[in-house]
């Protein structure tokens, strides 16, 4: 039966630690659809997951920025670009009687209100019993920890960004 992990936390490695399930699971044959919200840039990661012939990867390609950056309408764009984002991984995952889904970044879009939130918590609870599920992100709600099997709290005590190093490429993003 499918479970439900939740990497959460204000450290680094969220988004790691879910790539790492998502090429194990590649690994033992699995199919993976590997859903990205709030990010849209190109991150190296990527060059690696779309290369999976099992690996299916879905993202909006423009980068909106920060949610905090964004004007009303930047949210709208937003919240339509994202909203397709899921429909198209949960089309995916439904072709499957196994896989591994990753809502990476999940938690930003559903507190921002930036997807579906009954489409999104309603694929969840309804899911095929072979459907594995990771979500990440900081500041997890209350249906999201109280659906999740597995909590791992990634905590931060110390990050180059605080001493004004910026997002390198190849460690980051």
């Amino acid at each position: 039966m499918g479970l439900v992990h939740l990497y959460c936390g204000d450290g680094k490695g969220k988004t790691t630690a879910a790539i790492g399930i998502a090429v194990r699971a590649a690994g033992s044959g699995m199919e993976v659809v590997f859903c990205q919200f709030m990010k849209g840039r190109p991150t190296s990661e990527l060059n690696i997951l779309k290369s999976v012939e099992n690996i299916h990867v879905f993202r909006c390609e423009r980068d909106f920025g920060f949610y905090w950056q964004m004007s009303e309408k930047t949210k709208a764009e937003a919240a339509k670009g994202y909203g397709e984002v899921l429909k198209k991984a949960i089309a995916e995952a439904e072709k499957y009687e196994k896989c591994l889904v990753v809502f990476d970044e999940a938690t930003y879009a559903y507190n921002y209100n930036l997807i579906d939130k009954n489409l999104f918590e309603s694929f969840i609870k309804n899911r095929k019993k072979g459907t594995e599920i990771v979500i990440t992100g900081r500041e997890p709600a209350d249906f999201i920890v109280n659906i999740a099997d597995y909590i791992s709290e990634i905590k931060k005590i110390r990050h180059p960004f605080d001493k004004g190093i910026g997002a390198r490429e190849g460690i980051e993003f």
